[in-house]
Protein backbone atom coordinates (compact mmCIF):
# COMPACT_ATOMS: atom_id res chain seq x y z
CA UNK A 1 0.00 0.00 0.00
CA UNK A 2 2.59 2.02 0.52
CA UNK A 3 3.57 2.43 -2.73
CA UNK A 4 0.28 4.92 -3.39
CA UNK A 5 1.68 7.39 -1.29
CA UNK A 6 4.27 10.14 -2.43
CA UNK A 7 8.06 9.52 -2.46
CA UNK A 8 8.46 12.40 -0.06
CA UNK A 9 6.51 11.06 2.70
CA UNK A 10 8.09 7.30 2.20
CA UNK A 11 11.43 9.07 2.27
CA UNK A 12 11.18 10.83 5.76
CA UNK A 13 11.92 8.60 8.96
CA UNK A 14 9.90 7.40 11.85
CA UNK A 15 11.38 9.17 14.99
CA UNK A 16 13.05 5.60 16.35
CA UNK A 17 12.41 6.64 19.73
CA UNK A 18 8.73 5.86 19.44
CA UNK A 19 9.11 2.67 19.45
CA UNK A 20 10.68 2.23 22.58
CA UNK A 21 8.57 5.07 23.69
CA UNK A 22 5.24 2.82 23.14
CA UNK A 23 6.85 -0.25 24.72
CA UNK A 24 7.38 1.77 28.02
CA UNK A 25 3.48 2.99 27.67
CA UNK A 26 3.01 -0.71 27.64
CA UNK A 27 5.36 -1.55 30.51
CA UNK A 28 3.80 0.90 32.30
CA UNK A 29 0.21 -0.06 31.81
CA UNK A 30 1.34 -3.68 33.26
CA UNK A 31 2.34 -1.78 36.58
CA UNK A 32 6.11 -0.95 35.79
CA UNK A 33 7.63 2.05 36.99
CA UNK A 34 9.63 3.14 34.02
CA UNK A 35 11.87 6.20 34.24
CA UNK A 36 11.38 8.60 31.17
CA UNK A 37 14.69 10.16 30.14
CA UNK A 38 13.93 9.61 26.16
CA UNK A 39 11.80 12.79 25.44
CA UNK A 40 13.18 16.33 24.83
CA UNK A 41 10.28 17.69 27.39
CA UNK A 42 10.37 19.19 30.36
CA UNK A 43 8.71 18.25 33.11
CA UNK A 44 7.81 21.19 35.12
CA UNK A 45 3.94 22.14 33.97
CA UNK A 46 3.24 25.22 32.40
CA UNK A 47 3.68 28.27 34.75
CA UNK A 48 0.72 29.48 36.67
CA UNK A 49 0.43 33.14 35.22
CA UNK A 50 0.58 31.74 31.90
CA UNK A 51 -2.21 29.32 32.49
CA UNK A 52 -4.03 31.89 34.10
CA UNK A 53 -3.55 34.49 31.00
CA UNK A 54 -4.77 31.68 28.38
CA UNK A 55 -8.03 31.07 30.93
CA UNK A 56 -8.40 34.92 30.85
CA UNK A 57 -8.50 35.08 27.04
CA UNK A 58 -10.49 32.35 26.26
CA UNK A 59 -13.06 33.74 28.65
CA UNK A 60 -12.80 37.33 26.88
CA UNK A 61 -13.80 35.51 23.70
CA UNK A 62 -9.71 35.82 22.10
CA UNK A 63 -10.79 32.76 19.91
CA UNK A 64 -10.48 34.04 16.36
CA UNK A 65 -7.78 34.29 14.34
CA UNK A 66 -5.23 36.52 14.37
CA UNK A 67 -2.84 38.28 11.72
CA UNK A 68 -0.72 35.71 9.85
CA UNK A 69 2.23 37.44 12.27
CA UNK A 70 0.88 37.34 15.47
CA UNK A 71 -0.41 39.77 17.81
CA UNK A 72 1.30 42.77 17.24
CA UNK A 73 1.66 43.09 21.09
CA UNK A 74 3.38 39.41 21.52
CA UNK A 75 5.49 40.62 18.76
CA UNK A 76 6.51 44.09 20.82
CA UNK A 77 7.02 41.82 24.11
CA UNK A 78 9.53 39.47 22.15
CA UNK A 79 11.08 42.60 20.80
CA UNK A 80 11.92 43.77 24.28
CA UNK A 81 12.99 40.80 25.68
CA UNK A 82 15.72 41.27 23.30
CA UNK A 83 16.21 44.57 24.28
CA UNK A 84 16.83 43.11 27.64
CA UNK A 85 18.62 39.94 27.74
CA UNK A 86 20.78 40.52 24.46
CA UNK A 87 20.77 44.18 24.47
CA UNK A 88 19.53 44.25 20.90
CA UNK A 89 17.15 46.64 19.08
CA UNK A 90 15.00 44.42 17.17
CA UNK A 91 11.79 45.90 15.47
CA UNK A 92 8.91 43.40 16.04
CA UNK A 93 7.83 44.06 12.42
CA UNK A 94 10.48 41.32 11.89
CA UNK A 95 9.07 38.91 14.48
CA UNK A 96 6.69 36.69 13.54
CA UNK A 97 4.77 34.47 15.66
CA UNK A 98 4.53 30.53 14.60
CA UNK A 99 2.96 27.23 15.73
CA UNK A 100 5.93 25.80 17.65
CA UNK A 101 9.77 26.22 16.66
CA UNK A 102 8.40 23.94 13.79
CA UNK A 103 6.26 26.47 12.05
CA UNK A 104 9.45 28.66 12.11
CA UNK A 105 11.44 26.42 10.20
CA UNK A 106 8.71 25.30 8.20
CA UNK A 107 8.56 29.13 6.44
CA UNK A 108 12.42 29.64 6.90
CA UNK A 109 12.97 26.51 4.50
CA UNK A 110 10.46 27.23 2.59
CA UNK A 111 11.53 30.24 1.45
CA UNK A 112 15.14 29.97 1.10
CA UNK A 113 15.58 26.58 -0.36
CA UNK A 114 13.96 25.69 -3.87
CA UNK A 115 13.54 21.53 -4.91
CA UNK A 116 17.03 20.16 -5.07
CA UNK A 117 19.09 22.50 -3.08
CA UNK A 118 20.28 21.84 0.56
CA UNK A 119 21.46 23.20 3.36
CA UNK A 120 24.37 22.14 5.53
CA UNK A 121 23.77 20.89 9.14
CA UNK A 122 25.52 18.95 11.43
CA UNK A 123 25.54 14.97 12.30
CA UNK A 124 24.19 14.29 14.66
CA UNK A 125 21.76 17.07 14.68
CA UNK A 126 17.93 17.20 15.53
CA UNK A 127 16.12 15.12 12.92
CA UNK A 128 13.27 17.08 11.65
CA UNK A 129 15.81 19.73 10.30
CA UNK A 130 16.41 17.16 7.05
CA UNK A 131 12.58 15.81 7.56
CA UNK A 132 11.22 19.33 6.83
CA UNK A 133 13.94 20.00 3.83
CA UNK A 134 12.81 16.96 2.09
CA UNK A 135 9.50 17.93 2.46
CA UNK A 136 9.77 20.75 0.31
CA UNK A 137 12.13 18.91 -2.21
CA UNK A 138 15.41 20.21 -0.74
CA UNK A 139 18.22 18.03 0.60
CA UNK A 140 20.34 18.19 3.94
CA UNK A 141 23.93 17.75 3.74
CA UNK A 142 25.37 16.56 6.72
CA UNK A 143 28.51 17.13 7.61
CA UNK A 144 29.71 14.29 10.19
CA UNK A 145 31.22 16.49 13.35
CA UNK A 146 32.81 15.01 16.50
CA UNK A 147 34.07 16.24 20.18
CA UNK A 148 36.69 17.83 18.05
CA UNK A 149 33.77 20.73 17.05
CA UNK A 150 32.18 20.16 20.05
CA UNK A 151 29.81 18.72 17.13
CA UNK A 152 28.88 22.29 15.73
CA UNK A 153 29.81 23.15 11.88
CA UNK A 154 33.03 25.37 11.40
CA UNK A 155 33.37 27.74 8.63
CA UNK A 156 36.21 25.61 7.93
CA UNK A 157 33.90 22.45 7.17
CA UNK A 158 31.32 24.94 5.48
CA UNK A 159 34.35 25.71 2.88
CA UNK A 160 34.91 22.11 2.72
CA UNK A 161 31.85 20.60 1.82
CA UNK A 162 30.30 23.20 0.26
CA UNK A 163 29.10 22.57 -3.38
CA UNK A 164 27.02 23.93 -6.50
CA UNK A 165 23.66 22.87 -5.04
CA UNK A 166 24.63 24.48 -1.11
CA UNK A 167 22.26 27.56 -0.39
CA UNK A 168 23.10 27.76 3.43
CA UNK A 169 23.39 26.35 6.77
CA UNK A 170 21.34 25.58 9.49
CA UNK A 171 22.82 25.62 13.27
CA UNK A 172 21.56 24.98 16.67
CA UNK A 173 23.06 26.58 19.70
CA UNK A 174 22.12 25.31 22.31
CA UNK A 175 22.05 21.68 20.37
CA UNK A 176 20.38 19.09 20.04
CA UNK A 177 21.48 16.41 20.95
CA UNK A 178 24.49 17.29 22.59
CA UNK A 179 23.61 20.13 24.42
CA UNK A 180 26.96 22.30 22.78
CA UNK A 181 27.04 26.13 21.95
CA UNK A 182 28.37 28.45 19.30
CA UNK A 183 30.21 31.54 20.82
CA UNK A 184 29.82 35.00 19.48
CA UNK A 185 32.81 34.70 17.44
CA UNK A 186 32.34 30.68 15.97
CA UNK A 187 28.69 32.59 15.07
CA UNK A 188 30.52 35.78 13.54
CA UNK A 189 32.65 33.30 11.64
CA UNK A 190 30.06 30.76 10.28
CA UNK A 191 28.09 34.37 9.08
CA UNK A 192 31.30 35.14 7.04
CA UNK A 193 32.46 32.45 5.41
CA UNK A 194 28.24 31.74 4.52
CA UNK A 195 28.41 35.52 3.29
CA UNK A 196 31.44 35.13 1.00
CA UNK A 197 29.52 32.67 -0.59
CA UNK A 198 26.36 33.79 -0.89
CA UNK A 199 24.84 31.53 1.52
CA UNK A 200 21.86 32.31 4.50
CA UNK A 201 22.51 31.54 8.16
CA UNK A 202 19.90 29.78 9.72
CA UNK A 203 20.47 29.07 13.53
CA UNK A 204 17.76 27.46 16.04
CA UNK A 205 17.62 29.02 19.54
CA UNK A 206 15.13 27.24 20.69
CA UNK A 207 17.18 26.12 24.01
CA UNK A 208 18.27 29.96 24.74
CA UNK A 209 17.46 30.43 28.30
CA UNK A 210 18.41 26.73 29.40
CA UNK A 211 22.29 27.07 29.44
CA UNK A 212 24.42 26.80 32.48
CA UNK A 213 27.44 28.93 34.10
CA UNK A 214 27.20 30.73 31.08
CA UNK A 215 24.34 32.70 28.43
CA UNK A 216 24.14 31.83 24.91
CA UNK A 217 24.84 34.63 22.02
CA UNK A 218 22.14 35.56 19.81
CA UNK A 219 23.49 35.03 15.91
CA UNK A 220 21.97 38.52 15.83
CA UNK A 221 24.46 39.98 17.97
CA UNK A 222 26.82 39.37 15.02
CA UNK A 223 24.38 39.14 12.08
CA UNK A 224 21.16 41.12 11.33
CA UNK A 225 20.68 39.23 8.53
CA UNK A 226 20.57 35.87 9.91
CA UNK A 227 17.15 33.87 10.37
CA UNK A 228 16.59 33.08 14.02
CA UNK A 229 13.94 30.33 15.32
CA UNK A 230 12.90 30.54 18.42
CA UNK A 231 10.39 28.61 20.45
CA UNK A 232 7.76 28.78 23.70
CA UNK A 233 8.56 25.16 24.33
CA UNK A 234 11.62 24.50 26.34
CA UNK A 235 12.72 27.62 28.56
CA UNK A 236 8.90 29.00 28.45
CA UNK A 237 7.32 25.86 29.41
CA UNK A 238 4.93 25.93 26.71
CA UNK A 239 5.45 22.65 24.92
CA UNK A 240 1.52 21.80 24.00
CA UNK A 241 0.60 25.22 23.61
CA UNK A 242 2.35 24.98 20.29
CA UNK A 243 3.95 28.51 19.77
CA UNK A 244 7.20 29.77 18.76
CA UNK A 245 8.47 32.47 16.49
CA UNK A 246 10.77 33.65 14.42
CA UNK A 247 13.09 36.81 13.36
CA UNK A 248 13.98 37.75 9.81
CA UNK A 249 15.69 40.50 8.26
CA UNK A 250 13.05 43.07 7.23
CA UNK A 251 13.75 42.49 3.66
CA UNK A 252 11.91 38.59 3.88
CA UNK A 253 9.24 39.46 5.98
CA UNK A 254 5.94 40.01 3.47
CA UNK A 255 6.88 37.06 1.75
CA UNK A 256 7.25 35.07 5.05
CA UNK A 257 3.84 36.51 5.96
CA UNK A 258 2.46 35.51 2.50
CA UNK A 259 3.75 31.98 3.42
CA UNK A 260 1.85 31.86 6.71
CA UNK A 261 -1.47 33.24 5.59
CA UNK A 262 -1.24 30.01 3.52
CA UNK A 263 0.30 27.24 5.42
CA UNK A 264 -1.27 27.87 8.68
CA UNK A 265 -3.03 30.90 9.02
CA UNK A 266 -2.11 31.82 11.76
CA UNK A 267 -0.76 30.65 15.32
CA UNK A 268 -2.84 29.41 18.54
CA UNK A 269 -4.68 32.61 19.36
CA UNK A 270 -5.01 31.35 22.92
CA UNK A 271 -1.58 30.91 23.11
CA UNK A 272 -0.09 33.95 22.22
CA UNK A 273 -2.42 36.01 24.85
CA UNK A 274 -1.29 33.67 27.08
CA UNK A 275 2.40 33.49 26.00
CA UNK A 276 2.00 37.65 26.82
CA UNK A 277 2.51 36.50 30.61
CA UNK A 278 5.79 35.02 30.12
CA UNK A 279 7.53 38.25 29.90
CA UNK A 280 6.33 39.47 33.28
CA UNK A 281 9.05 39.78 35.72
CA UNK A 282 7.56 36.92 38.41
CA UNK A 283 7.00 34.61 35.50
CA UNK A 284 10.77 34.99 34.11
CA UNK A 285 12.07 34.30 38.35
CA UNK A 286 9.83 31.08 37.56
CA UNK A 287 11.58 30.30 34.70
CA UNK A 288 15.30 30.67 36.00
CA UNK A 289 13.96 29.13 39.04
CA UNK A 290 13.77 25.92 36.96
CA UNK A 291 17.36 26.71 34.62
CA UNK A 292 18.99 26.08 38.05
CA UNK A 293 17.31 23.46 39.08
CA UNK A 294 18.03 21.25 35.34
CA UNK A 295 21.79 22.68 36.03
CA UNK A 296 21.33 20.61 39.46
CA UNK A 297 20.35 17.37 37.72
CA UNK A 298 22.92 17.80 34.70
CA UNK A 299 25.64 18.54 37.33
CA UNK A 300 24.96 15.47 38.80
CA UNK A 301 24.13 13.21 36.03
CA UNK A 302 26.85 13.93 34.05
CA UNK A 303 29.73 12.57 36.44
CA UNK A 304 27.65 9.68 37.41
CA UNK A 305 27.09 8.58 33.69
CA UNK A 306 30.96 9.13 33.22
CA UNK A 307 31.52 7.35 36.03
CA UNK A 308 29.77 4.22 34.52
CA UNK A 309 32.03 4.05 31.98
CA UNK A 310 29.60 6.38 29.25
CA UNK A 311 32.33 8.28 27.17
CA UNK A 312 30.97 12.29 27.04
CA UNK A 313 33.66 13.80 25.61
CA UNK A 314 32.14 17.51 25.29
CA UNK A 315 30.37 19.13 28.39
CA UNK A 316 27.15 20.53 27.64
CA UNK A 317 26.46 23.79 28.11
CA UNK A 318 22.76 23.88 27.69
CA UNK A 319 19.44 22.50 26.73
CA UNK A 320 18.23 19.45 28.93
CA UNK A 321 20.48 16.20 26.86
CA UNK A 322 23.58 14.40 27.46
CA UNK A 323 25.11 12.58 24.14
CA UNK A 324 27.15 9.87 25.24
CA UNK A 325 29.18 6.84 23.39
CA UNK A 326 28.83 3.73 24.63
CA UNK A 327 31.33 2.01 22.90
CA UNK A 328 33.16 1.04 25.89
CA UNK A 329 30.31 -1.30 26.51
CA UNK A 330 30.40 -3.02 23.17
CA UNK A 331 27.31 -3.82 21.04
CA UNK A 332 24.53 -1.55 18.70
CA UNK A 333 22.60 1.53 20.72
CA UNK A 334 18.85 0.66 20.04
CA UNK A 335 19.94 -2.90 21.53
CA UNK A 336 21.34 -1.34 24.29
CA UNK A 337 18.50 1.29 24.78
CA UNK A 338 15.66 -2.01 24.66
CA UNK A 339 18.07 -3.80 27.22
CA UNK A 340 18.00 -1.03 29.60
CA UNK A 341 13.88 -0.43 28.80
CA UNK A 342 12.96 -4.38 29.38
CA UNK A 343 15.64 -4.86 32.23
CA UNK A 344 15.89 -1.94 33.95
CA UNK A 345 12.63 -0.07 32.84
CA UNK A 346 14.78 3.39 31.45
CA UNK A 347 14.27 4.63 28.19
CA UNK A 348 16.16 6.44 26.35
CA UNK A 349 16.91 7.74 22.96
CA UNK A 350 19.28 5.66 20.83
CA UNK A 351 21.65 7.81 18.36
CA UNK A 352 20.22 6.78 15.16
CA UNK A 353 17.16 9.53 15.65
CA UNK A 354 19.82 12.32 14.67
CA UNK A 355 21.30 10.89 11.99
CA UNK A 356 24.48 8.71 10.75
CA UNK A 357 27.60 9.80 12.26
CA UNK A 358 28.54 7.13 14.51
CA UNK A 359 24.95 6.96 15.56
CA UNK A 360 25.17 3.14 16.37
CA UNK A 361 27.01 3.75 19.47
CA UNK A 362 25.89 6.67 20.69
CA UNK A 363 22.88 7.80 23.14
CA UNK A 364 20.77 10.57 24.27
CA UNK A 365 19.76 10.61 28.04
CA UNK A 366 17.00 13.75 28.84
CA UNK A 367 17.42 15.18 32.09
CA UNK A 368 13.86 16.42 32.72
CA UNK A 369 13.05 14.20 35.70
CA UNK A 370 14.32 15.43 39.36
CA UNK A 371 16.91 14.38 40.96
CA UNK A 372 15.72 11.47 42.86
CA UNK A 373 14.04 9.78 39.85
CA UNK A 374 17.99 10.05 38.38
CA UNK A 375 19.64 9.09 40.99
CA UNK A 376 17.14 5.30 40.87
CA UNK A 377 17.71 6.06 36.72
CA UNK A 378 21.87 5.33 37.53
CA UNK A 379 21.43 2.81 39.76
CA UNK A 380 19.44 1.14 37.36
CA UNK A 381 21.44 1.56 34.37
CA UNK A 382 24.26 0.31 36.36
CA UNK A 383 22.68 -3.13 37.52
CA UNK A 384 21.84 -2.88 33.37
CA UNK A 385 25.18 -3.13 32.57
CA UNK A 386 25.95 -5.57 34.74
CA UNK A 387 23.61 -7.92 32.66
CA UNK A 388 24.33 -6.03 29.10
CA UNK A 389 26.08 -8.51 26.67
CA UNK A 390 26.49 -6.44 23.57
Amino acid sequence: MTSFYSARSRAIEPFHVMALLARANELQALGRDVIHLEIGEPDFTTAAPIVAAGQAALAAGHTSYTAARGLPQLREAIAGFYAQRYQLSIDPERVLITPGGSGALLLTSSLLVDPGKHWLLADPGYPCNRHFLRLIEGAAQLVAVGPEVRYQLTPELIARHWDEHSVGALVASPANPTGTLLKRDELAGLSTELKARGGHLVVDEIYHGLTYGTDAASVLEVDDEAFVLNSFSKYFGMTGWRLGWMVAPQAAVPELEKLAQNLYISAPTMAQHAALACFEPATLEIFEARRAEFARRRDFLLPALRELGFRIAVEPEGAFYLYADISAFGGDAFAFCQHMLETQFVAITPGLDFGRHQAGHHVRFAYTQDLPRLEMAVERIARGLQSWQG
